[in-house]
């Protein structure tokens, strides 16, 4: 479950919206779900329109306009004339969060919403559970989002019955913990990255509205996440991971060390503005804890020509990342043939050998092997999906996988073979999806190494992110496979290689482990103590 928080001055402003049919006319059937006794006793449970709406906004704001408390916030705005950015405060009586479920979760009913809503007014220090007057709120619910996603919003006066403030203090990491304790107690879909303190950044409020405003698919962060990630895996070395993001449009600036031009420590990356507009940065980091720049390092050569090189990139960026040029153009100029379709092929094939000699509790490695084929998805997607479709949806499953607190990342094992010239290629992957055949010997073998990782999961008693990943893989590979006939077929295009490819993902698809070509089965992936077990009972 995702609680997002917003803070804002008017309720029925807030009311009116929820009543509303929103951005997109999503909105269906408004109604209360919940509140505080006295609201929800006067006003029930029935429709929610206009002008209930505003019955209801004036009985929240009561109390405030009775004791004439005033509650506010302080923000941080641009200086009109320019100058230093001003400190200001401004009213914020109203305390609102939306708390939804992952789409795949399904729906509750209005019981078991209710129910949620209560304990998270509780948890919250709302309600008068820890001897202090309540505050006055309600939980009001009105179909699923345009993303499809199960949800209600909570609407709470910051002002109690007898006219005190109710903290916000941490109220963020607060819900995220009563969220968590939510999930728990009402056998929800437990957010991976928030109970391992992994997983992909949040979306921001405002990231969210913008992306409506400008009616875009997804948020700039998840465009920018997938091209930042496929760019990385398709590179060999930081000069390359530059050009290639400069190949995609993307404006990139590096963050030098104190007092030095010859010493990058990080970067920030944006996507270009319209005509007028102003970037919006993101740093490495913002966009996945395994897009840091000493993370991106960890799987690239170290060299003194790689690192010299990448210096030039970063630092001809920096002159102007608006009209980059490249320092020294490299392999990301290649063109597609045949002859590299089979050796990149091949490379994903020794890699999935590679994996079954690397033991489960190798996070690491597992790590490195799940970055790699994100970013084989990353990067197809970047170049043929106009809008994030199942190459992006694959991607961001996968890459949860390569997620590790820092203390348990290390540089990519010598022996581990790189996906970078997979990448590379599907990064130039034809839009039209002409070259049907070459990708599915790409995508064959990539599915065999996704199950490979998904196995891992398995071994290692970590059962629901394999089951996501298993999910997603289901899922996605359908619309691949339709894809990729549909393609063939729009070119007439057949062969042994595509015809592959549906039985490969067959095989995918139903969650079991596949068999090389040779006929050779894989070895099980199972705990070293285990495995040690066997041996000694086959004796």
């Amino acid at each position: 479950m995702i609680p997002n928080i917003t803070r804002g001055a008017k309720m029925s402003g807030l009311l009116v919206y929820l009543a509303g049919d929103g951005r997109k006319d999503e909105h269906e059937e408004q109604h209360l779900v919940t509140g505080d006794e006295a609201t929800v006793t006067f006003f029930g449970n029935g429709v929610l329109d206009r002008a209930m709406a505003l019955a209801v906004a004036e009985e929240l704001d009561a109390p405030r306009k009775a004791f004439g408390t005033e509650v506010t916030r302080v923000v941080t705005v641009a200086d009109p004339d320019g100058g230093e950015p001003i400190r200001d405060r401004v009213p914020a009586s109203v305390w609102h969060a939306s708390l939804s479920l992952r789409a795949e979760e399904g729906q509750l009913d209005d019981e078991k919403w209710a129910a949620i809503a209560d304990d998270f007014i509780d948890a919250m220090g709302f309600s008068d559970i820890a001897g202090e007057a309540p505050c006055r709120w309600v939980a009001i619910r009105h179909g699923l989002s345009s993303n499809g996603n199960d949800h209600i919003h909570i609407a709470v006066s910051l002002v109690r019955e007898d006219g005190t403030k109710a903290s916000t203090h941490n109220d963020f990491r607060k819900a995220q913990t009563a969220a968590r304790d939510l999930e728990k107690k009402y056998g929800l879909q437990v957010l991976e990255s928030r109970e391992n303190g992994l997983g992909e950044r949040g979306v921001k409020p405002g990231e969210r509205s913008r992306a409506e405003r400008e009616d875009k698919a997804e948020v700039d962060a998840h465009r920018l996440e997938r091209t930042v990630r496929g760019a990385a895996a398709a590179s060999l070395d930081e000069g390359e991971f530059v050009r290639r993001l400069n190949q995609h449009g993307v404006l990139v600036r590096p963050r030098f060390a104190a007092g030095r031009d010859d010493v990058v420590a990080g970067y920030s990356v944006a996507m270009r503005p319209e005509k007028g507009g102003r970037p919006i940065w993101y740093g490495g980091g913002r966009l996945a804890r395994d897009l840091t720049l000493p993370r991106l390092r960890e799987g690239w050569a170290d060299s003194v020509e790689s690192v010299s090189g990448g210096v030039a990139e970063w630092q001809a960026s920096f002159r102007n990342p608006w009209r980059y040029r490249p320092a020294r153009p490299g392999r990301e100029t290649e063109e597609v043939s045949p002859r590299l379709v089979r050796e990149f092929a091949a490379d994903i094939a020794r890699l999935r050998s590679q994996l079954r000699e690397v033991p489960v509790v190798d996070r690491s490695a597992w790590a490195h092997a799940a970055r790699d084929a994100a970013g084989v998805f990353a990067a197809w997607s970047a170049r043929v999906e106009s809008t994030p479709g199942p190459l992006a949806a694959t991607a961001r499953a996968l890459a949860r996988s390569a997620h590790l607190p820092a203390h348990e990342s290390k540089p990519r094992p010598m022996h581990l073979q790189s996906l970078a010239g997979a990448a590379s290629l599907l990064a130039l992957a034809d839009p039209k999806m002409t070259n049907s055949a070459a990708a599915a010997i790409l995508l064959r073998q990539m599915g065999r190494t996704v199950v490979a990782i998904m196995e891992a999961h398995r071994a290692a008693g970590e059962a629901e992110r394999a089951r996501q990943l298993s999910a997603t893989m289901r899922d996605q590979i359908i619309a691949l496979r339709d894809d990729q006939r549909a393609a063939a077929a729009r070119h007439g295009i057949s062969g042994p290689h595509f015809d592959a490819i549906s039985d490969g993902w067959r095989e995918v698809r139903s969650g079991n482990p596949i068999r090389p070509s040779n006929g050779d089965r894989p070895r099980s992936f199972v705990p070293p103590t285990a495995r040690d077990r066997s041996a000694d009972h086959g004796r």
